[in-house]
């Protein structure tokens, strides 16, 4: 290579590195944006998740101070005056104040608070049929058994979380109504269903014993930590 390539070699070297440079000067902002921007999101994040967790903490502490209340009423009230963040937590917190509500006699305020959880749509349906069956086992003095039975039987739907207990407030409505056959029926369906408690099983051999129906035990789910059925053979 001759004198000449070589400078010229070197000049092009050093225009190039010269323009990477300049290049390299023009959009350093960019870089430091970008590294600000991921600085600042990781930062607002954690922030965020403290705020979240701070928040948490401070409605479990407050819930847990009102229950430690001695009298149903200002339980209730001290639950009541408390407001949560989120839903789901709205949603728990009205079911325990419900709870205390109805307790403390005061079943208006309570099915008021129930029926509200139960039509939100923003909250999941654990929370509404949860609420929804709480509501109308309150009212089962004063709403028509009718109404009742409408509402149990959409919560009795085949994949709702509290079908069987659902079905087993039918049953109780068919005993209500007369309707001994039924309710007989209603209560050899649970006691023979793969979800049955054992708590539940065992009330429905009762009940149709009591009824004068012969449990069939035939197919019925082994629950008993015994291993024995529910009715101790």
């Amino acid at each position: 290579m001759s004198n000449s390539d070589g400078f010229i070699e070197e000049v092009t070297d050093e225009l190039r590195r010269d323009k990477l440079f300049a290049t390299m000067k023009r959009y350093a902002w960019i870089a430091a944006l970008a590294v600000i921007a991921i600085v600042g999101g990781a930062a607002y994040n954690e922030y965020r998740k403290d705020q979240i967790e701070a928040r948490a903490q401070a409605l479990g502490d407050g819930m847990v101070a009102a229950l430690a209340t001695q009298d149903d009423g200002e339980r209730a009230q001290a639950l009541a005056s408390i407001k949560a963040e989120t839903p789901e937590a709205q949603a728990v917190l009205d079911l325990l104040t419900a709870a205390e509500q109805a307790d403390a006699g005061d079943i208006s305020a309570a099915v008021t608070r129930l029926d509200g959880v139960a039509v939100n749509a923003e909250i999941p349906a654990v929370y509404r049929a949860i609420a929804q069956f709480k509501s109308l086992i309150l009212q089962a003095e004063t709403l028509p058994s009718s109404d009742r039975r409408q509402g149990f039987e959409a919560l009795a739907q085949p994949g709702s979380l509290m079908r069987l207990l659902a079905e087993e407030q039918l049953a109780l409505i068919d005993i209500q109504e007369g309707q001994t056959d039924g309710a007989i029926s209603r209560y050899q369906a649970i006691l023979t269903d793969a979800e049955v408690t054992p708590d539940l099983q065992e009330r429905a051999v009762q009940v149709i014993v009591a009824l004068g129906g012969d449990p069939d035990l035939a197919g019925s789910p082994d629950l008993t930590p015994d291993g024995a059925t529910a009715t101790g053979n």
